[in-house]
């Protein structure tokens, strides 16, 4: 951008800041309803909320309960909800079997949810992590988490939540290739509207643990982390690499994970690839503002505001945040 030469006093840039109705517009970006997706916590059985300790104000629903959650919001103008399961200890084991199974909770509760709110956009992630005893997004083989063959069993998964009704797969567990192979397989079974949200970017960060401990994914067995597959802290030039490799094997759109710390990232992938790119507001992102604004060291709604704010500068269309039922009732009362 070229900047143009401009001279105080002539020049006030304060002039355009001085009143409400001025610094609205003047506002280069604004947040809408369209730009948030609320993440979901699904928990198995009937009549149950349950509240997650990690995650203040953040709830894991039963189907029959999130069926009623979902009503106002919906009719306030929420657009796509993004969904996460918690299963009983019991029913994992070192394959993630239960992830393939028809009548599980994610592909009960999106039958459910469509039959009730059919235009309401549907993103679930593709990963084993939920699944698994050892917590991993893959199949461990050797000590190691094997890229190959957890490719098949993330296929039979994406399938199998394509035919439950899934709008959007979201492939969370970083293996290379997989956006590829599941593309092919959608193709094959005639699933040519299902679109597929990369987690292109998605970093081996220390602000998932609440997210982890809420769909009872928190203790890792050897590997101890999850550094072989999810993307070094300290690296960007990588993280343009692992998008255009998800583009060209036929990604709708892209996601970078955690947000806030990684403006730098979404703007870069924006300005590079031009693709649709959406922001999440982790898990930690979340509860650190909650634990502040509890303890009356910020203010929560200005925070909130401002962290949204934040994403859309970078270049972020849409952001998965915790704040979305709060968010959308401030935008009933004001915009901003």
């Amino acid at each position: 951008m070229k900047i143009t030469k401009r001279e105080f006093p002539k020049t006030r840039l304060r002039r355009a800041r001085m009143k409400s109705f001025s610094r609205k517009m003047v506002s280069e970006n604004r947040l809408s309803k369209n730009d948030l997706i609320w993440p979901v916590f699904l928990t198995e059985g009937t009549d149950r909320i349950l509240d997650i300790e990690t995650m203040p104000g953040v709830h894991k629903y039963s189907v029959d309960m999130i069926l009623r959650e979902l009503q106002k919001p919906v009719d306030q103008g929420l657009n796509a909800i993004a969904l996460f399961p918690s299963i009983e200890d019991e029913k994992k084991d070192e394959q993630g079997s239960n992830a393939f199974e028809p009548d599980n909770l994610i592909c009960t509760a999106i039958r459910a949810i469509k039959e009730v709110y059919p235009s309401l956009g549907l993103i679930c992630d593709v990963a084993l992590d939920p699944y698994t005893d050892h917590a991993h997004d893959g199949i461990i083989y050797k000590g190691q988490v094997d890229n190959d063959r957890s490719l098949k069993k993330l296929v039979k998964q994406s399938l199998l939540l394509s035919d439950a009704g899934c709008d959007i797969l979201a492939p969370s567990d970083m293996m290379d290739g997989r956006v590829g192979i599941i593309r092919d397989a959608l193709e094959k079974k005639e699933h040519h509207d299902v679109m597929i949200m990369s987690y292109a970017v998605k970093y081996a960060s220390a602000l998932y643990g609440p997210f982890r401990n809420a769909v009872n994914a928190g203790k890792l067995i050897e590997p101890s982390d999850k550094k072989s597959y999810q993307m070094n802290v300290s690296n960007s030039f990588e993280a343009m690499h692992e998008i255009a490799m998800d583009v060209n094997e036929g990604a709708d759109m892209i996601m970078i994970k955690p947000g806030l710390p990684y403006l730098d990232i979404i703007t870069k992938a924006k300005d590079t690839f031009g693709m649709p790119t959406y922001a999440y507001q982790v898990s930690g992102e979340y509860s650190m503002i909650k634990s502040a604004a509890r303890n009356n060291y910020i203010q929560e709604e200005e925070t909130i505001l401002e962290t949204m704010l934040c994403f859309k500068r970078a270049g972020a269309d849409g952001i998965f945040t915790y704040f979305t039922p709060y968010l959308l009732n401030l935008l009933d009362q004001n915009s901003y």
